[in-house]
């Protein structure tokens, strides 16, 4: 028998050997110098695609790993379908749907149904989508899927769920300018997509206040049909099985009318003027500039995609290695060139800094952008950066219920049902010239539109070198009274 003190004198000798025999070719003296073998293909499930007779979209992905279904709706709906009048209707439509219940369960009772099961039922409208969701235990699915019907197809709206909600949302707007963040998020899409544009409003007192019960049934009247929604089912069920019980809860849902929602306008240009936000109770300045991004759908998306990685996307990147590594003017330092599915996204790049450094800071900002084109990514950063983004792909694909939320959007977008597939490929077909050709083309400081937020006494010596400095009003309007 060996003793302990044997066995491991073994083990190391043979790890000495072991190392010995590697051959010289394969030890590197730098991590660039490590050479990988290629990616293998990834396999990715598409889902079975069902039309219902009436319009409603179906698609299902079985998982049978856990006793579990999910169910996702995305309805053709959206804030930026609001009238100017109303903003905070299609937000306030989305919450009442479901704490307000059904003609079948009340909202407390609903509550209390699904808590005994270990089951969820959610629905909202975001800007550009409304969406439901569900989850349950395989066994429960015919029970749940019956009260998730009832919550889409007959909410009452319940007056006092609606006054609470109301309340809610007129206490954020109370709350709105408490944080930096939101400030600079807020009225950065002003900036960009203009005062008047969906994309920038936000609820007012007066706005919620003109909303009414009759108000939210009209905006569920107008949108919420079978023909404007699609949903996707993943986990634990017979594809077959399960369209019987949508179809024995949704089928007999008739198909609304045909409706062409309205353009969205937003401005094509930003005004390229310095703008302030005054905010005294802050110890550093907010500083975010940038102008009008692209849609995903863009012959350079690839390419973009790259040079947001070279700019902002590690800790090796542009920003973070010069503006917050050898400067050291912020801690955290963002940038790059957004996407929309449907509209253009931003462009910004965004930073927090002391504030007797906020000029430094705007100044190496526009540097890392004007660098981009002065001092063009390299074959090297190039390379790492497609390696960094195909090395990271396979998370984004690693579970079913990942998988399903991209195809409903691409369903719900009309993008091509391989658009997933492409991906890798159209990042492996990019070349340095065409990553150095978008990021020249399409970030451009000369167009930037700076806003910076912050107190007066730390900031105003690094805006008094502009010509021109907008100050915006950022006070909250109060509700207007009758005489």
């Amino acid at each position: 028998m060996f003793t302990i003190h044997a066995r491991k004198t073994l083990v190391i000798t043979m790890f000495l050997l072991g190392t010995l025999n590697v051959p010289a070719w394969a030890q590197v003296e730098r991590v660039e110098e490590l050479q990988f073998p290629p990616l293998p293909d990834i396999q990715i499930l598409k889902p079975t695609r069902v039309v219902l007779e009436n319009g409603l979209v179906v698609l299902l992905l079985e998982d049978h790993e856990l006793p579990l279904i999910n169910v996702s709706m995305h309805i053709r709906t959206g804030s930026r379908l609001e009238s100017p009048d109303k903003v905070g209707l299609a937000s306030l439509t989305g919450t009442v749907m479901r704490t307000g219940g059904s003609t079948t369960l009340s909202g407390d009772t609903l509550d209390d149904r699904l808590e005994g099961k270990a089951a969820m039922i959610e629905t909202s409208i975001g800007e550009t989508a409304g969406t439901a969701s569900m989850s349950c235990l395989s066994d429960d699915f015919s029970q749940v899927i019956q009260m998730f019907a009832d919550v889409l197809r007959q909410p009452t709206f319940d007056p006092e769920k609606l006054a609470i909600a109301k309340n809610q949302m007129l206490s954020s707007i109370a709350r709105q300018n408490d944080s930096p963040d939101s400030i600079v998020s807020r009225e950065y899409k002003k900036l960009i997509y203009g005062n008047d544009s969906p994309y920038a409003r936000v609820p007012t007192y007066n706005t919620l206040g003109s909303i009414t019960r009759e108000d939210l049934i009209m905006w569920h009247r107008t949108y919420y049909h079978p023909n404007r929604m699609i949903m996707g089912l993943v986990g634990d069920f017979e594809t077959s099985e399960a369209l019987i019980r949508i179809k024995r809860v949704f089928g007999n849902w008739n198909r609304g009318p045909a409706i062409d929602d309205p353009s969205i306008p937003f401005h094509t240009t930003a005004n390229p003027t310095v703008y302030y936000i005054e905010k005294q109770d802050m110890t550093q300045a907010k500083i975010i500039m940038g102008h009008l991004g692209l849609l995903r759908n863009h012959p350079d998306y690839y390419a973009i995609v790259v040079t947001n990685q070279i700019l902002s996307g590690s800790f090796g990147a542009r920003l973070f290695s010069n503006v917050r590594s050898q400067k050291g003017l912020a801690y955290d330092v963002h940038g790059g060139i957004g996407f929309g599915w449907d509209y253009p996204g931003l462009a910004s790049l965004s930073m927090s800094t002391k504030t007797e450094t906020t000029g430094q800071g705007i100044d190496a900002l526009i540097e890392e952008a004007r660098k981009m084109v002065t001092a063009p990514p390299t074959e090297q950063e190039v390379q790492k950066a497609k390696t960094s983004i195909l090395n990271s792909f396979v998370f984004s694909v690693d579970s079913r219920s990942k998988i399903m939320g991209k195809f409903l959007t691409y369903e719900y977008y009309q993008y091509p049902t391989d658009w997933l597939v492409r991906f890798r490929k159209g990042i492996e077909a990019v070349t340095t010239q065409q990553v150095r050709s978008a990021a020249q083309q399409h970030l451009s400081p000369e167009k930037f539109a700076i806003l910076v937020v912050g107190p007066r006494e730390g900031t105003a010596p690094a805006l008094a070198r502009y010509q021109t400095v907008q100050e915006l009003d950022i006070s909250i309007p109060q509700p207007q009274t009758e005489n």
